[in-house]
């Protein structure tokens, strides 16, 4: 089964954070990676640049309508996504408690199964 697993940053808690516990995520992340990839469970991931450089796009008419910026004001984003594939939900819940993000209260961690997929999602 396929599920996505993303990841939620709230830019305050990750001010509040000290240099080395910022290491220690970035660390801990490059651990994960390694590991999933090295069962064979990792298709793919992507970190996202921050939502200050997205466009959000609408059509109105026959227009695009392009504005500057996240679609919507929050505290929190999407940063970035792991898509694995693995035995069961279970399965997928327990690789996202292994993400250094899920230890750190105001971050989060969310496991959801893909529905479909549309080409070549082998990494």
């Amino acid at each position: 089964m396929r599920f996505l697993i993303s990841l939620h940053i709230n830019p305050a808690v990750l001010d509040a954070l000290t240099e080395e516990e910022k290491a220690a995520i970035g660390d801990g992340h490059g651990k994960f990676m390694e590991e999933i990839k090295a069962s064979g469970e990792l298709i793919t991931t992507l970190a996202l640049a921050d939502p200050s450089q997205a466009a959000v796009v609408s059509v109105r008419g026959a227009a695009p309508v392009v504005t500057d910026g996240p679609y919507a004001e929050a505290k929190e984003f999407l940063g970035g996504f792991y898509l694995v594939d693995c035995e069961d939900r279970e399965r997928a819940v327990a690789l996202a408690a292994k993400i250094p993000d899920a230890a750190i209260e105001g971050l989060g961690v969310e496991v959801r199964p893909v529905m479909f997929a549309d080409g070549n999602l082998d990494a």
